[in-house]
């Protein structure tokens, strides 16, 4: 059998199932670099965060020891072991698949195997970001000579492919593995903890509820959603923020200034909690400005629980996942957009159902097996 090592930070719920799926059909060991705990200090949510899934089952796996001084996934010093390179060489790999590189040591794995091994790698950047001329010509030139170390790149969508073709990665060498996330267990009915959980918060049945979810931090510009809500006139729209976050306590402050109870919050929900509290809602939302969103895989889960969508042009997964058939796209830079697309998407709940159906029929096509089929395709 052939045989791949895999580079990746840490145990994530969006991997392990490809990484499960890879090893039934190759030898395959996935290097973990930023330390030895599958509980790890998210720095968008503030708190430590142990997803409760079985992330390390199915396939073989090595915890890197990572003595770094300020150890994790936020900065590129972060991820700084001692001993990646005699680890994958100790393997033998045939291929060598790296996530991300903007890490000390998956940038040094990349520069060591160069023209030893084939490199595969995938990200999810985009083109998004609005930056000074200067700061985008160091871009450029660091970017175009990272890309001189891979072999074939695997893109997420259409925003990612864009992203590498401009900093030199040519057409023969990308090939689409899309994001994905375990659509079954979104779709899977839980209708009753659905319906318990709007009790729970007071929202009713009739109700037309929007939903945010994730970090509340200032990418992801919850503060844009609360305004435009703020601003809407319907007695029949309420809106749920799920997650914690920098901007917590402002949202939380926002809210009861303005009197509004038609205004929740809910901490941090994990992975189990999840597909639950997306088929509670009718309108999932995602307000991203950046800078640094790449792709937004909660638009994933959204849809693959039925759900409408509105979400900004700075999500990677906008361009793919979200058109006028399941939901709309806003404009970051019109101050207008978010407030005029939400008017119009809350006017009535069978609108918003009819847009949930076309979301799960059309997420199907972004799953596991294709993503697995094209890296299996490049070993």
């Amino acid at each position: 059998m052939k045989k791949l090592a895999i580079v990746t930070t840490h145990p994530i719920q969006y991997y392990a199932p490809v990484f499960k799926l890879l090893a039934a059909q190759l030898e395959l060991k996935v290097f973990y670099t930023a330390g030895k705990s599958q509980a790890v200090y998210d720095h968008g949510f503030r708190q430590h965060v142990e997803w409760h899934l079985p992330l390390l089952e199915g396939y073989n796996f090595e915890f890197i020891e990572n003595p770094a001084k300020d150890p994790g996934s936020h900065h590129f010093n972060g991820v700084a072991g001692t001993n990646i390179l005699a680890r994958i060489e100790d393997f033998d790999p045939d291929v060598l698949l790296v996530y991300g590189w903007a890490y000390k040591d998956h940038l040094k794995v990349l520069r060591h195997f160069k023209n030893k091994i084939s490199i595969l790698f995938r990200g999810d950047s985009t083109l998004t970001d609005r930056l000074p001329f200067w700061k985008l010509t160091l871009k450029s030139l660091l970017l175009t000579w990272v890309y001189k170390h891979v072999d074939h790149a695997l893109y997420v969508g259409m925003q990612n492919k864009q992203y590498f073709k401009k900093y030199g990665i040519k057409e023969s060498q990308l090939s689409f593995a899309p994001h994905a996330i375990d659509n079954e267990r979104f779709a899977d009915p839980r209708a009753e903890e659905a319906m318990d959980l709007r009790e729970s918060l007071g929202i009713t049945s009739s109700a037309i509820l929007v939903l945010f979810a994730g970090k509340l931090e200032p990418k992801k510009d919850p503060t844009a959603l609360i305004d435009a809500f703020l601003s809407l006139d319907n007695e029949h729209v309420e809106l749920l923020f799920a997650g914690s976050g920098m901007l917590e306590q402002e949202l939380k402050n926002k809210a009861r200034a303005s009197n509004n109870r038609k205004i929740h919050f809910l901490p941090f929900q994990n992975q189990p909690q999840m597909p639950a509290l997306y088929q509670a809602c009718d309108l999932f939302c995602l307000p991203s400005k950046g800078p640094g969103e790449t792709w937004g895989l909660a638009i994933n889960e959204a849809m693959a629980a039925g759900k409408a969508i509105l979400t900004s042009n700075c999500t990677g997964a906008a361009a793919d996942l979200v058109d006028d058939t399941n939901g709309k796209v806003f404009d970051v830079n019109d101050p207008t957009d978010l407030k005029r697309k939400l008017e119009e998407l809350t006017q009535g709940k069978h609108l918003l159902k009819k847009m949930g159906e076309v979301s799960a029929i059309k997420i199907k096509k972004w799953n596991f097996e294709t993503q697995v089929k094209e890296i299996i395709a490049h070993v």
